[in-house]
């Protein structure tokens, strides 16, 4: 199995085109069928949107066709020529059908005859009306020889290419006829191309690599995974890859809005997608894999299957490759990368945000329709692209929000920005949140938004362990949901919006209220509820960092009414009080630049799993002997006038210490300690 992480630097567009201005180019004589028969038909193609370039004029004597019907025919992906009667005594029909077959030869454009009212013999070996026009045209002196003979290999070549007989189906009735003829059609044309993106920046090289891994060309099933955080352009990737590739295969299926339909109505699309009679009624899901496996298994199909995140449904679809024939391919976009692992796809890419310049443009296009930012406008475009960290989906949306607003306006967004995300981007991420099925794992990725970003791996794990969160697990599936990442430094990590989202959800507990909320960890409304002791039983986490600011003190008595206060960031806070008063709870105690010299005796930390006092004031952890039976972190780092160890002999957890760089500490004031 192949596994790409990869990054483009091209902002090039990647919509598949075709060189096709019609679906259909419509070939008939007039004076036979115009009012009737092909009107009708026109109708049917029209009505089935297929789009037709409809012609059916006479020749002047003596000229050959326009070249605006010749780039007709040639711009049309397939055409459709009506034999009458009368079609033979037409110039123009016969000059016409011999650009048709140019294009045949040339371009492999499809030709479709209708044998209306003769039969398709009459045709090939110009017998009857056929043969008569042309003897006739034989005797014209104006017409030359060697056009002739192109008019007989036309009329011999296209009478044996299989096509439609009027008098052979539906015992010649008309509007059955053409029913038939335009289900063929539109299984012949395929899918019509899906709308990509309105400025498809940075597609195209991430739409290559895709391809690179679907192997086109050989012979076995191969199934590619697309995955990634929410926003960051995997749909829009996957329907250029479908654009470039659908009309190569014999029949194609987009699917999406996966949510809205049941596996059943999943399989009953992907059936009618690539067979087209839209009459397929499944009523359970065995019936559809056996379906899909008796009617695919000869045919090389592509199929995408867009924004997948149930095992249960891809299994109904994908389960077994042989239902699907040599050759096929299958792309699926998901959150989750583990879902990918589950049905063991033979390649997985991870959609990468933007780089900075495709950024730049891409948000410029839609706030200047232009692909830089106005002169004015730079700054504070480069400030807009950095809030949106690269995500296709934010930049959309923020350049179209500030599209011809002034500069006012855009400052007053920003600032807003920096407090509140934007509501739009914020809905389309939170959809991978609301998917996780596992609180514990919801709490988690919670914790880590507003307190753990760009800690360590080890250390964050030792406390949300003790929160009884199951880290290991939980952490992988944030990972494979592209909701965390570990960088290189093994510390947690999380994108500036998808942080943003995990943290406006725990904001919207309480909006009015953050001493209401289970976790607060902006400074003012840490600062609010501690100085207004506004704090309820529902606090479970706080983090305050007043070390670069001009907060004198703070009272022990703010923390009477957060029994439940479970993690405590108190960097460089002064508390003063008894320490009674502080929860018994407590799991993580974070105090970097503790001013005191001993932790008071009134504190309880029994149910304390890591103690941080780094850069401290303390000489002394605790007089005495404390016994903290949880307690598996502790770091006295950088605590200069440290000059004592606690007695590990209390400390029977206790897996790591760190004490860098305290400069006090003399090798004959530690306490023997074998973990």
């Amino acid at each position: 199995m192949a596994s790409v992480s990869f990054e483009s630097h091209s902002s090039s567009s990647s919509s598949s085109r075709h060189g096709s201005t019609y679906d259909v180019f419509l070939s008939f004589r007039g004076a036979d069928t115009r009012n009737n028969f092909t009107d009708h038909l026109y109708a049917a193609l029209d009505q089935a949107g297929i789009y037709t370039f409809r012609d059916g004029n006479e020749l002047p004597p003596g000229q050959e066709i326009s070249s605006q019907l010749s780039r007709a025919i040639r711009e049309s992906r397939i055409s459709v020529v009506v034999f009458s009667k009368g079609y033979a005594s037409s110039r123009w029909c016969l000059d016409e059908l011999v650009k048709i077959l140019e294009c045949r030869h040339a371009m492999g454009q499809l030709l479709v005859p209708i044998f209306y009212d003769i039969d398709p013999s009459y045709v090939r070996k110009q017998k009857w009306n056929v043969g008569e026009a042309l003897k006739r045209k034989e005797e014209d002196f104006e017409i030359e020889m060697e056009r002739l003979k192109r008019w007989r290999e036309a009329l011999d070549e296209a009478g044996n290419i299989s096509g439609w007989i009027l008098k052979d189906m539906a015992n010649g009735y008309e509007s059955k006829f053409i029913q038939k003829i335009v289900e063929d059609l539109l299984h012949k044309l395929g899918p019509k191309c899906l709308d990509v993106a309105k400025y498809p920046v940075g597609i195209e090289s991430r739409v290559d690599y895709i391809i690179d891994l679907l192997s086109i060309h050989s012979n076995d099933v191969r199934v590619v995974g697309v995955y990634g955080m929410p926003g960051i352009g995997k749909t829009t990737i996957a329907k250029a890859v479908f654009n470039q590739l659908c009309h190569g295969f014999e029949g194609s299926s987009f699917i999406s809005n996966v949510k809205e339909k049941t596996v059943e109505q999943l399989q009953e699309q992907l059936l009618c997608d690539i067979l087209k009679p839209n009459t397929w009624k499944i009523d359970n899901v065995s019936k559809g894999v056996n379906l899909m496996k008796d009617r695919f298994r000869n045919k090389r199909v592509l199929v995408v299957l867009d924004d997948f995140d149930q095992l249960k449904q891809l299994e109904a679809l994908v389960r077994e490759r042989n239902c699907f024939g040599p050759g096929s391919r299958i792309v699926i976009t998901t959150r989750d990368e583990h879902l990918l692992t589950q049905i063991e796809v033979d390649g997985k890419y991870h959609v990468k945000e933007l780089h900075q310049h495709e950024s730049l443009q891409l948000f410029s296009l839609h706030a200047f329709k232009d692909t830089h930012p106005e002169e004015d406008y730079v700054e504070l475009s480069n400030a807009i692209v950095d809030y949106a960290g690269g995500v296709p989906l934010a930049l959309e949306v923020l350049g179209s929000y500030l599209f011809r607003r002034n500069i006012s306006v855009w400052k007053s967004a920003i600032k807003k920005l920096r407090k509140i995300p934007n509501r739009q981007i914020q809905k389309t991420l939170r959809i991978s949140f609301d998917t996780l099925d596992d609180d514990k794992v919801k709490a988690m990725f919670l914790d880590i938004a507003c307190f753990f970003i760009g800690w360590d791996k080890e250390y964050v794990v030792e406390i949300l362990d003790g929160r009884g969160f199951f880290p290991d697990i939980g952490i992988d599936i944030l990972i494979q949901r592209s909701l965390l990442s570990i960088n290189d430094e093994n510390e947690l990590n999380m994108h500036d919006l998808i942080r943003d989202m995990g943290r406006e959800i725990a904001r919207e507990v309480s909006y009015d209220h953050p001493g209401k909320r289970n976790r607060i960890w902006l400074l003012e409304d840490a600062l609010d509820v501690l100085n207004n002791q506004t704090g309820t039983d529902a606090v479970e986490g706080l983090a305050l960092d007043v070390r670069a600011s001009t907060v004198a003190s703070l009272s022990t008595k703010s923390f009477t009414n957060m029994r439940r206060l479970k993690l405590l960031q108190i960097n460089g806070a002064h508390l003063a009080g008894s320490y009674k008063l502080l929860p018994n709870e407590l799991i993580w105690l974070c105090w970097l630049e503790c001013p005191m010299k001993s932790l008071p005796s009134d504190l309880q930390l029994n149910n304390l799993v890591v103690l941080d006092l780094q850069h401290s004031n303390i000489e002394e952890l605790w007089k005495g002997t404390k016994i903290l039976n949880k307690l598996k972190i502790l770091n006295l780092s950088y605590s200069k006038l440290l000059v004592k160890t606690p007695n590990f002999q209390g400390l029977p957890s206790l897996e790591i210490l760190k004490l860098t760089a305290c400069t006090s500490l003399a090798k004959n004031s530690w306490v023997i300690w074998n973990p």
